[in-house]
């Protein structure tokens, strides 16, 4: 077991936290009473480590694959892949934290456990900076906690490297390595986070620990594993009785719920712009809202805020640069339980308009970006959300396969009977759809939706970006692609003609429905040339168009 932060430690580190934390996620959620009893930072931790290990897995298996890759692009693909799917407050500021960390041990040699230490004071440092109103009593506490643990596990400090008091206080000392240095910080975040309930007074009324926190300390402790290979204590943490309200204090009952006094919405986005931009925007979503977090730089940041107008804080990214991957949750939207149906379908789709379709068709939907694929808390948590006692999963998407197992086995553990179709290409996953039957045995149902599935042939056409062999030829930067069932099999200069061809091949096997998902900038015109020319070519056969919005190719085509 490797004493040293390098890169397959980090790999392990990551994989560990996310084990952890996926055995403690009822527990932290639990517990959520800060800043709003919405019952989800576990969860949102779960998720924002789930889309950091993907990003580090990708690394490890990309070009070079077998070989390690530097520490360096291992500790930044962490960070990175925690920044894009960072989730709710917490999940906010834990993807700043590992920026943090990032920024040193990017920058620095492994050794002697000075580097961990300052990386832990960098990720506090920046943490703190991220959120718009700190609070003690939090996960920020926490995290500062740790840093000064991890500094003070050294010994002397070197007065050559530091240059004024405040540096020499918070310089590591020499003498530990990373593992030590990493117990430490555990520790010093374990004695902290027994700490908040005595410094937030809704902690201490409800009788629980910082939920954001308690996460930290999770991820802490699989970093402690990571480096050691043995478990740092797990026993519950020691809650102090609350402190005394004070005369000024009035008492209260409890936390209050999510959405009752205080702001309705929680708006989150990805941001692409120039830093210079970012602290304009802190000042006008401080002025909307609270529980503002703001993340990130190298001009791509992750906005957190609670507000009452979800379209101001919106449009007030839309002010600043580009944002995306926007979401918007009503803290009210899930007070009313609902009743458990028997059977639904849970679909991945690539664009706003086949969302819309397939919600109208009955099915709960996960949209999947072009670029950003759903991870498998996200799916997951769609199994969670449609609260059937029967499940039928359509990823649609080849490279979803190994993800929505994971999913579908994880829905199982929880009592869902989880039926996966491996569908393809989202054109399969509407023929699928569209002879989806509740009312029939389960079986059967999957059975003839698989049977539906697996008749239906796929195509898409995309623009080439660069020189490539493929198995039709050499292709061109902007040559149309037409894609049949994976494989390449026209090239050509419009996209038009090469659609023509692509419907040629696969209708001479025969067919009976063409069904045509336009991308968001292709026109309409480009439908009404393809329904003529299947039309004139095929009597028999109809078209039926959709408008799949943002999507990754232009056009998606399905033969049944």
């Amino acid at each position: 077991m490797s004493q040293t932060l390098d890169a397959a430690a980090v790999r392990s580190w990551c994989s560990l936290a996310l084990e952890a934390l996926g055995r403690e996620r009822e527990e932290i959620d639990a517990i959520n009473v800060y800043p709003v009893a919405d019952g989800d930072t576990g969860t949102n931790l779960y998720l924002t480590l789930e889309s950091a290990v993907h990003a580090v897995e990708a690394l490890f298996a990309g070009p070079g694959a077998g070989a390690s890759p530097p520490a360096a692009d291992a500790v930044r693909a962490m960070a990175h892949g925690a920044l894009i799917g960072a989730r709710g407050n917490s999940g906010t500021i834990l993807a700043q934290l590992l920026r943090g960390m990032a920024e040193v041990l990017a920058d620095e040699a492994a050794g002697d456990g000075h580097r961990l230490a300052r990386a832990l004071r960098r990720a506090a440092e920046l943490a703190h900076e991220a959120v718009a109103r700190p609070v003690e009593g939090t996960i920020l506490s926490v995290a500062a906690a740790a840093a000064d643990a991890a500094a003070a596990v050294h010994g002397p400090a070197d007065p050559v490297s530091v240059t004024n008091a405040t540096e020499k206080a918070n310089a590591p000392r020499a003498g530990a390595d990373d593992a030590a240095t990493a117990r430490a910080a555990y520790t010093g975040a374990r004695a902290a986070l027994a700490a908040t309930t005595g410094q937030l007074a809704v902690l201490g009324r409800a009788g629980v620990v910082d939920a954001g926190g308690r996460g930290l300390l999770t991820v802490l402790g699989a970093l402690v594993r990571s480096l050691t290979g043995e478990a740092p204590p797990t026993s519950p943490v020691a809650v102090p009785p609350a402190p005394p309200l004070r005369d000024e204090e009035p008492a209260a009952a409890g936390p209050v719920p999510a959405g009752e006094g205080g702001p309705a919405f929680e708006v989150t986005y990805l941001l692409e712009t120039d830093d210079s931009a970012v602290a304009r925007l802190r000042e006008r979503l401080d002025g909307l809202g609270e529980s503002l977090v703001v993340v990130g730089g190298d001009g791509l940041w992750h906005v957190h805020v609670h507000v009452h107008d979800a379209g101001a804080a919106v449009e007030a990214g839309v002010e600043a640069g580009r944002p995306h991957r926007i979401r918007i949750t009503h803290f009210g939207a899930s007070e009313e339980p609902r009743e458990q149906v028997q059977r639904a379908v849970v679909a991945v789709v690539p664009g706003e308009g086949l969302a819309g379709l397939c919600a109208e068709a009955g099915a709960t939907t996960v949209l999947a970006r072009p670029g950003e694929p759903p991870a498998s808390g996200e799916l997951v948590e769609a199994i969670r959300r449609a609260h059937a006692r029967e499940v039928v999963l359509l990823p649609n998407d080849a490279a979803l396969r190994h993800i929505a197992a994971a999913a579908a086995e994880q829905a199982r553990a929880e009592g869902v009977r989880v039926a996966l179709i491996p569908t393809r290409a989202a054109v399969q996953g509407i023929a699928a759809l569209a002879v989806h039957q509740p009312d029939r045995r389960f079986d059967e149902d999957v059975v003839a939706m698989t049977s539906a599935a697996g008749a239906t042939r796929y195509a898409e056409l995309a623009v080439a970006e660069r020189q490539s062999w493929t198995m039709a030829g050499i292709c061109q930067a902007g040559d149309v692609l037409g894609l049949i069932d994976g494989d390449v099999a026209v090239i050509g200069a419009d996209l038009t003609a090469t659609a023509e061809a692509v419907l040629s091949r696969m209708l001479a096997a025969g067919g009976e429905l063409v069904t045509l998902v336009l991308g968001e900038d292709v026109p309409d015109s480009l439908a009404d040339r393809l329904e003529l020319y299947v039309r004139e070519g095929h009597l028999a056969v109809d078209t039926v168009v959709y408008r799949g919005g943002r999507q990754s190719v232009p056009l998606l085509v399905g033969v049944e």
